[in-house]
C-alpha cells in the first residue's frame, strides 16, 4: 500500500531522510494542492481539507539513492537537459530533435557520444545537474499531497544517475534559507529589467553561464521577470537567483513595466472610492413600506 501524506505534515527534508534511512526502492509523487473548501481537524486544529490535484512532480530512488526526476514545466528530455547544460547550441537541439523524434534517451545518449557531439560525462553529468535542480526546486514546497510508490521506477529506456541523499538533504536546507532571502529581495516577479548607462563598459571582462546569458538577452523594460523566466523555462527560484547575481554586478536594474504604475494607481483608486450612502429618511421610509406588508 503506498504512502500518502502532505507536505504541510511531513517535508521533502523528511521524506528524503526516510527515504535514505531506510534504503527504499520506489518513486515519490508530488501533487497539485485542490482546494475544497471544506475544513478539517488536525491536532485540534481547524484547516482547509485539499485533494490531490494533476501530477506536480516524479522522483524515483533505488535503494535508498536519487536516480531520476521530473518536474511539470522543466523539460526532461535529454536533448533540452544537454542544450540548458550548455553542452547543445541551440541550432544543434533543434537539429537533433527534428532528425531524432523517435529515439528514446538511451539510443540518443549513444548517437551523440557516437556523432562527437558530447562525452559521456557530459551526459552523466548534464542529467545529473537536471535531476538536483528538480529536487532543490521541490524542497521549497510546503503544502502538497504526495504519494510514494515502492519498487515502482522510471521506463528502463531512461538514463538513471543514481546520487547519494546526504549531500542534497544539506544543500536542500541551505537553499531553503536562501529561497527566503531571494524572495524577501525580489518578491515582484512582474517587474521588469533594464541595463544601466554605458552596459558595454560593465559587460567587459564579465563571465556569465549559458543560463545568465539569456536570461541578458531578454532584457527589456517591456519585459517582465515572470515572462523571462517563462521564455527560458526557469523556475521562479531560478530567475530570482540569476536576476540577483545580475543586479548585484551592476549589470542590470529593476524598473516597472509598462502599464504597471498605471494599474496599480487604479486599483488603488477603486479601493479609495467612497461607498455609495443612502440617505436616513430614505431607509426609514423603506422600513416603513416593509412593516405595512
Amino acid at each position: 500500500m503506498p504512502l500518502k501524506g502532505e507536505l504541510r505534515d511531513f517535508s521533502t527534508t523528511q521524506l528524503l531522510n526516510l527515504i535514505n534511512l531506510s534504503g527504499k526502492t520506489g518513486t515519490l509523487t508530488i501533487f497539485q494542492a485542490k482546494k475544497t473548501g471544506q475544513s478539517e481537524q488536525v491536532n485540534g486544529k481547524s484547516r482547509e481539507r485539499i485533494e490531490a490535484g494533476t501530477e506536480r512532480a516524479r522522483i524515483s530512488f533505488k535503494t535508498g539513492k536519487l536516480v531520476y526526476a521530473t518536474m511539470e514545466g522543466r523539460e526532461g528530455h535529454l536533448v533540452s537537459v544537454l542544450n540548458k547544460a550548455g553542452k547543445l547550441t541551440d541550432d544543434q537541439a533543434r537539429i537533433i530533435r527534428e532528425r531524432a523524434k523517435n529515439a528514446n534517451d538511451k539510443a540518443l545518449a549513444l548517437l551523440l557520444i557516437n556523432a562527437n557531439y558530447v562525452s559521456q560525462t557530459d551526459i552523466v553529468e548534464s542529467i545529473k545537474q537536471h535531476t538536483l535542480d528538480v529536487v532543490y526546486n521541490l524542497m521549497s514546497l510546503n503544502h502538497e499531497p504526495f504519494r510514494f510508490d515502492d519498487n515502482i521506477l522510471p521506463p528502463a529506456d531512461r538514463i538513471q544517475v543514481p546520487i547519494d541523499l546526504e549531500n542534497i538533504i544539506i544543500e536542500g536546507s541551505r537553499r531553503i534559507k536562501e529561497i527566503e532571502e531571494l524572495t524577501q529581495h525580489l518578491p515582484n516577479l512582474d517587474m521588469a529589467l533594464k541595463f544601466p548607462e554605458n552596459p558595454k563598459e560593465k559587460f567587459k571582462g564579465i563571465h556569465l553561464s549559458v543560463e545568465e546569458w539569456r536570461v541578458v538577452s531578454f532584457v527589456n523594460p517591456k519585459n517582465s521577470i515572470r515572462q523571462i523566466a517563462k521564455a527560458n523555462n526557469m523556475s521562479e527560484i531560478e530567475i530570482r537567483r540569476i536576476v540577483y547575481g545580475l543586479e548585484q554586478a551592476g549589470l542590470v536594474e529593476l524598473v516597472k513595466p509598462p502599464g504597471m504604475e498605471q494599474a496599480q494607481a487604479a486599483s488603488q483608486r477603486r479601493r479609495q472610492a467612497p461607498k455609495p450612502t443612502v440617505k436616513a429618511d430614505v431607509v426609514s421610509r423603506l422600513i416603513d413600506k416593509i412593516r405595512s406588508i
